[in-house]
């Protein structure tokens, strides 16, 4: 089974735009959002059934037994997160709290423990041989790269007979993005004609370089600045990456994403370029079964 993962060096630059079209032309049977800080792809793709809900454990939090507690303040000298206060009780903001157990350490009476702790939780949707998996981190947690691994690997142990997965990747070059690059057989970027969009474009070039992963490029709302889609194009020959195409700012691309419908799903010029990269990705991913490494 090919993996083909999209990402993207910065939000907004319509990356789930182009992976829901994406799963919508391979009528894909397998397909996740590593989008875990915020995930969104399920709102365009439609699922016919409730997920499966999974609690997620991420890093274990300190917890202070009130009764041991003699009060020393060795915990709270040597916490280097400030994650404990006190008050009349010595108490553990579990938001701050890195569960590294330092506290646990020089505590002199055994009063902390670390107790595991649900970071986030994960959702498998399988409906009739398709297979969509995706999670939601918590508010404040960490470990996003752990919890994109889960992710990928809820999806593989579900498959059935799919020769394609197309993961939704999260912007940036942070942890999840890592985690996401692991295995992957192609890598498409998402640019976005704007200066700020160069510097993370090429930031994201390499990181998948570091992977040995092939690397292709395509842009989104190419005409918004055409000085900065030829330098784009440049930079693409300069380091030897595959350019996949161009894609058009497209009003009824937001008409059809507000609706809950891919670009794809109607008549527009967004859709039709996008149609044109999509063919040109699956034939470099499949027939040619290569292409220029990043």
């Amino acid at each position: 089974m090919k993996q083909l993962l999209i990402l993207s060096g910065k939000g907004g630059t319509g990356k789930t735009t182009i992976a829901s079209a994406f799963i919508k032309l391979a009528n894909a049977k397998a397909y996740a959002d590593c989008d875990v800080d915020a995930p969104n792809l399920h709102l365009i793709t439609e699922q016919s059934s409730q997920p499966m809900k999974t609690d997620y454990y991420g890093l274990p939090k300190a917890e202070i037994n009130p009764e041991l507690c003699i009060k020393c303040d060795k915990c709270r000298q040597n916490c280097r997160f400030d994650s404990i206060s006190v008050d009349k009780k010595y108490k553990v903001d579990p938001f701050a709290c890195e569960g590294c157990g330092v506290c646990k350490a020089v505590c002199p009476v055994e009063a902390i423990s670390l107790k595991p702790a649900v970071a986030g939780e994960l959702m498998l949707y399988a409906n009739e041989g398709e297979v969509f998996s995706t999670a939601q981190l918590k508010m404040g947690s960490g470990t996003s790269g752990m919890l994109v691994t889960e992710v990928k690997k809820q999806m593989k142990s579900e498959i059935v007979n799919a020769n394609l997965a197309i993961i939704d990747g999260s912007p940036g070059i942070g942890c999840p993005v890592i985690a996401s690059l692991s295995g992957v057989d192609m890598v498409l970027i998402v640019a976005e004609p704007s200066i700020s969009g160069i510097s993370d474009l090429e930031r994201i070039i390499k990181t998948a370089a570091k992977f040995g992963t092939m690397t292709v490029i395509c842009i989104n709302k190419f005409d918004t600045n055409v000085e900065n889609t030829k330098k784009i194009e440049a930079l693409c020959k300069k380091q030897r990456l595959t350019f996949m195409g161009k894609i058009p700012f497209d009003s009824n691309a937001v008409k059809a994403i507000n609706n809950g419908r891919t670009i794809v799903d109607i008549d527009c010029a967004s859709g039709a370029a996008v149609k044109a990269v999509y063919n040109k990705t699956m034939k470099l991913l499949f027939e040619e079964g290569g292409g220029l490494r990043s």
